[in-house]
């Protein structure tokens, strides 16, 4: 039987400051190749390109991944300022309402850094532009120097709700993780429940409440060394499990349309 395709939702690039490229990290394919069990695609996050349709009728599930353009704070109702870095307005326009549509019928998504600012905006909630600049909070950021098993390191632990998702999804109401992101969620929305917290309160961990499909969000980065990691193999596995069940009964059951 042929393996589901999961839509890994990449990032506009210019190469040579002239060749614009939509591309994915190897990271993110590999994890979708190997733990999921999927066929990994890159989707081109351009609204001129493709449809929400589109995507829906023909992935059984998607990835939202990292990237280092921010979520547009016009999509939260904030003014830009410099602290919100860089953007791809392109991405916006695919991605926020993709991930409304998933919610709406059930299809299975996993989104990871900004891929979780961007489920948290799509469902209402608010971020902040720089997380590091709040009392109390620590530096998430990338380190600057080092190799890639330096910057993707584990560094701090991420804490549980008792019996939530995550808990019963892990068996342990604490695990450890690597951080590499800047941003974080200020004002959750109504439905965007935050389900582990940083050392620092951080938002890490979070689902969308009374969805009908796998809505799981991460703001670390579990896609790095997915196969090895025991708890990017849980998420990155329990993931293809929804994709192939969706893809079973997407078979059977025409995709629903969104209007």
């Amino acid at each position: 039987m042929a393996r589901p395709v999961v839509g890994i939702i990449g990032n506009q690039h210019i190469i040579n400051d002239s060749y614009v490229v939509h591309a994915g990290g190897e990271m993110n394919s590999a994890a979708i190749a190997k733990v999921t069990e999927a066929v990994p695609v890159i989707v081109p996050t351009d609204p001129d390109l493709v449809s929400i349709e589109d995507l829906m009728e023909n992935f059984a599930g998607f990835l939202f991944t990292g990237g280092r353009p921010n979520v547009h704070p016009e999509e939260y109702g904030h003014e830009a300022t410099e602290a919100h870095g860089t953007f791809d307005r392109a991405r916006d326009r695919i991605s926020l309402p993709l991930i409304r549509a998933c919610v709406e019928t059930g299809h299975p998504f996993l989104a990871i850094c900004r891929g979780f600012q961007e489920v948290a905006v799509a469902m209402g909630s608010t971020l902040h532009p720089e997380i590091r600049d709040l009392p109390g909070r620590m530096n998430h950021r990338m380190p600057p120097d080092g190799t890639i098993e330096e910057k993707f390191a584990l560094r701090h632990s991420v804490r549980f709700t008792e019996g939530g998702p995550f808990h019963r999804l892990m068996d342990a109401p604490e695990v450890m993780t690597n951080t590499l992101h800047g941003q974080g969620v200020d004002t959750p929305g109504p439905r965007f429940i935050i389900d582990g917290h940083a050392e620092d309160g951080t938002a890490e961990a979070a689902y969308i409440e009374g969805a009908p499909g796998f809505t799981l969000s991460v703001q670390w980065h579990p896609e790095y060394r997915a196969d090895e990691d025991p708890v990017s193999r849980k998420l990155f596995g329990a993931f293809g499990d929804a994709v192939r069940d969706w893809d079973t009964m997407r078979r059977a059951v025409p995709t629903r349309r969104i209007a």
